[in-house]
């Protein structure tokens, strides 16, 4: 093969439900200068996270023979995808090796293609472009479309931060190495192995004033009341029970949460709390601190709006499907960081809500049927191959008595 460019291929995918609205983003970039070359966008109607994932590595490596490219990298911040393509982990989802086939075809035109995986911050470029595509797959209209980008730099094979990148993806490997399990069809009845899923023990924090006021309590950061503290300390201990082995504690930031997650950390042994701002929970606007009866006698159109669909968001706030794509990506996160370990993830109820409604592939109306009360364990297991097993829906027994 006549020698042509060396690139760089960002690609992702992604779907709002799994399995649900699908697209694929992907950026061929000159791997010299980091200057894009090449875009591609598009929806594919309805899919999982992992289908969508290797049109998007498809589409980069089409259009990186176009370009008539020899040496190519391609990064993805999708784990499965990238230790699969890599030969690393075997293949067990039937649905997608007609997909690995068709990218392994496409990689024997180069002379030379390597697999990569970065965090979803450093894929910003082809995550938009595949967000705009499932905007298209649900039947939005099209967002603006985001300013031209600067040429970037590619790290150099010998820079620092590809010697640091390449000790993490090394540590990930490792980790993720004995993460694979046999693959189970949709439909199939057969017993998941659980020590093979990523566990999330998902815990609502605590009682604040305005939970006990029934108020909205969006991103204001309102303190756990002494009712509160006895009920994080009562959830602290049940998740010793459930995870005593559990690999991280993440939280979101507002306190009701962060000190809800110390009292639990501390059960489990002094693990460090770390924090997500994707965990935050829904932000309500002019609604805040109101309870439903104020709201409704002062914005009855916007409520009942608001009550019919998951994209109507209270005045100068956030709707549910802006909330669950940041929880969507705080999930994927978490499942590709801690294969086959436990997460304590400590929320709010509009997170852990939508949560648990993606993972029982419920409607909408789910959000406003469920009731999840302070400090209430859910348990839920994930597997790579987008496989869910809900284990707990809003255990509230260590609660007695409180």
């Amino acid at each position: 093969m006549s020698a042509g460019p060396r690139v760089v291929i960002e690609a992702d995918g992604g779907s709002r439900g799994n399995p649900g609205p699908a697209g694929y983003g992907a950026v061929v970039r000159d791997a010299a200068t980091g200057a894009v070359l090449a875009e591609r966008s598009e929806s594919i109607g309805v899919a999982t996270n992992n289908v969508a994932e290797y049109q998007g590595l498809i589409a980069g490596l089409t259009a990186a023979a176009e370009l008539g490219a020899t040496v190519v990298e391609a990064r993805l911040d999708s784990k499965l995808v990238v230790e699969q393509m890599a030969g690393r982990w075997q293949i067990k989802n039937a649905g997608l090796r007609p997909l690995a086939t068709e990218a392994a075809a496409l990689v024997r035109r180069f002379d030379s293609v390597t697999f990569g995986w970065i965090p979803r911050e450093r894929n910003k470029h082809a995550d938009a472009l595949a967000n705009a595509a499932m905007d298209r797959a649900a039947g939005k209209p099209p967002k603006a479309a985001p300013a031209p980008e600067a040429p970037r730099q590619v790290a150099a094979v010998d820079s620092p931060a590809r010697a640091e990148a390449r000790a993490a993806a090394a540590r990930a490997s490792a980790r993720t190495a004995t993460a694979q399990e046999p693959a189970t069809g949709t439909g199939s009845w057969t017993p998941r192995p659980a020590s093979t899923a990523t566990r999330l023990v998902l815990v609502r924090h605590g009682e604040t004033d305005r939970t006990a006021q029934r108020r909205y309590s969006g991103r204001g950061d309102a303190a756990l009341t002494d009712r509160g503290v006895a009920q994080a300390k009562a959830a602290a201990r049940r998740v010793a029970q459930l995870a005593p082995d559990a690999a991280a504690v993440v939280s979101s930031p507002l306190s009701r949460c962060t000190g809800t997650a110390a009292t639990i950390a501390a059960a489990l042994g002094g693990r460090p709390v770390l924090h997500d701002e994707e965990l935050i929970e829904c932000d309500f606007g002019v609604w805040e601190g109101l309870t439903f009866a104020e709201v409704q006698a002062q914005w009855p159109q916007e409520m009942t709006d608001w009550l019919a669909s998951p994209e109507v968001a209270p005045p100068k706030g956030e709707s549910f499907v802006q909330v669950g794509e940041r929880v969507r990506h705080a999930l994927r996160r978490l499942v590709e960081a801690y294969p086959a370990e436990t997460v304590v993830v400590v929320s709010h109820v509009s997170p852990i809500k939508l949560l648990l409604r993606d993972a029982l592939a419920a409607g909408d109306g789910f959000l406003h049927r469920l009731f999840l009360d302070p400090a209430g364990i859910s348990v839920v297991d994930f597997w790579p191959d987008d496989q869910v097993a809900v284990r707990t829906v809003n255990d509230t027994a260590h609660l007695a008595g409180l």
